[in-house]
């Protein structure tokens, strides 16, 4: 059996841990590897090996620096059809979807074969008399990504190529389910040039994390995943003084106007609602039919009941298979209680099968209608193919609804009124809004983030949640800056950190 290895010191190394995880197909559960729960002292070897680096890279030429993005992108578009077939073993991904998966890590690193642009400081001359300003850009020094199993490529090229160009060293801490592809996308890198130590990668799961969380030398960490767990290493990060952004869940709202055009709409939702098995935090897992808009449901009913899932090798296939058998088993746990709550399930995905794959974590398309706020369905991620529909009178009502949501990764309005459109983008409360498109993801050159529930970065952002907190229990923890605290409550409510 494969054995993935660890990467320490500019060494590829075979772990000493008893302490394996099995990397499984998710079409027919074949156990294709195991990755090694990284050992105490592997881990210390990572972490001295980054820290001893960044001594030597911060003071390499940003040019330099610049140049390896260069050849690392080019490594990457040569060898895209392979990394994307890696992703469709290890994942399920349709071809076409690991292609992309892979396309959009390579715009981040031709984004940060830029970075000299990016560095560049300010200065101000006579700030007082005779006095001049001047400040600049400077790297932190050890910085550590965390990544899911959803986008292996992607976003592993989101954390890494742009800390290391900033002169940054950096420890990355993929998936355990489906880490090899990260591993081929570490060989390149070091194909293209980058020096020993610059990058390490470590494998495991908790116990690991929570080494790097407490590591004094670990400066910043980037993370992406789940809410819990990004709640967790939000907290912990912080506490322990680091620089914490955490991409957690997402509840994605499209809303749809009557004058909308009704073909753009059925097409765009099927795409967006299933398309990857529903395994992106994009998604559009819910519809805000505003009017008579409503009457085209029956509509997407039919469009989705066509789409069907499939192994990658089939070109006819919509989109794969769940990660895990558990993963799967929590979605049909999900659709049965949206039964139970009230929903009225049109489209049932569960106990799919999937010819020639009958071990396959398959979920096929779901569809609720006469959808409620206060339904589970409605208000956990479910991260599966499963897609809702809500009715509103106005747009007024939908923006309610979606401001009340706990999440704001992203959203989207298709209309052909501008007047409906400015508003909408205008008052809706969630990082990233889209125009007649359905999943609004910005391209490198600018900000990915969501709001509310669904990002953690800014300790301002989290004195509003520290004062619903202290609302509940009368306590403030540590971890919340007083001032920040003070501002978000506003001048009628007293706060005393305890």
């Amino acid at each position: 059996m494969k054995q993935v290895p660890l990467y320490i010191n500019g060494e590829w190394v075979e772990s000493k841990s008893t302490r394996l995880i099995d990397v499984t197909n998710p079409a027919t559960q074949e156990v294709i590897a195991q990755v090694p729960a990284a050992t105490p002292s592997e881990m210390d070897a990572a972490i001295a090996s980054a820290k001893e680096t960044f001594k030597t890279w911060k003071e390499v030429a940003i040019s330099e620096r610049a140049r390896v993005m260069m050849r690392y992108a080019h490594l990457l578009k040569e060898h895209q059809e392979e990394l994307a077939g890696i992703i469709c073993e290890e994942l399920g991904k349709t071809h076409e979807d690991a292609m992309g998966d892979v396309w959009r890590g390579i715009e981040v690193v031709e984004h940060a074969a830029n970075i000299p642009s990016m560095m560049m400081g300010e200065t101000v001359e006579n700030v007082a008399r005779n006095i001049d300003t001047y400040s600049y850009t400077q790297p932190l020094g050890v910085c550590v990504g965390i990544t899911p199993f959803n986008f292996p490529a992607m976003i592993p090229l989101w954390m890494f190529p742009l800390a290391v160009a900033c002169g940054n060293t950096f420890i990355l801490k993929p998936s355990e389910q489906d880490p090899l592809c990260p591993t081929r996308l570490v060989e390149l890198f070091e194909e293209a040039g980058a020096p020993k130590g610059v990058l390490q990668v470590v494998h495991g799961d908790k116990e690991q994390v929570d080494r790097l969380l407490h590591e004094p030398e670990v400066k910043a960490i980037s993370f992406v995943g789940s809410v819990g767990v990004g709640q967790y290493i939000y907290k912990t990060g912080t506490d322990n003084m680091k620089r914490v952004q955490a991409f957690l869940g997402a509840k994605n709202h499209m809303v749809v106007m009557p004058d909308a055009n009704k073909n753009a709409v059925i097409n765009n939702i099927v795409g967006a609602s299933v398309g990857a098995a529903g395994q992106r935090c994009m998604a559009i897992s819910v519809a805000v039919f505003v009017g008579e808009a409503k009457e085209w449901i029956p509509e997407i009913r039919e469009k989705l009941a066509s789409v069907r899932p499939g192994h990658y090798s089939d070109p006819e296939a919509a989109y794969g298979p769940q990660i895990t058998p558990q993963a799967k088993q929590r979605i049909e746990g999900l659709i049965e209680q949206g039964k139970k709550e009230g929903a009225n399930c049109v489209l049932d995905g569960s106990n799919c099968k999937v010819e020639g794959y009958p071990n396959g974590n398959w979920v096929g398309p779901t569809m609720f209608t006469d959808v409620s706020a206060d339904m589970e369905i409605y208000k956990q991620e479910i991260f599966g193919p499963v897609f809702l529909t809500m009715n509103v009178d106005t747009l007024d009502d939908a923006i309610e609804l979606i401001n009340n949501n706990p999440y704001g990764n992203g959203t989207s309005i298709f209309t052909s009124s501008g007047g409906a459109a400015r508003k909408y983008q205008h008052n809706i409360e969630v990082g990233q809004v889209g125009i007649n498109i359905p999943i609004p993801v910005p391209l490198p050159f600018f900000s990915f983030t969501g709001w509310k529930g669904s990002f953690a970065g800014d300790q301002h952002a989290y004195g509003k949640q520290a004062v619903k907190f202290y609302t509940e229990t009368k306590t403030i923890t540590a971890r919340w800056f007083e001032d920040d605290v003070a501002a978000a409550a506003g001048p009628n409510m007293s706060i005393t950190l305890k």
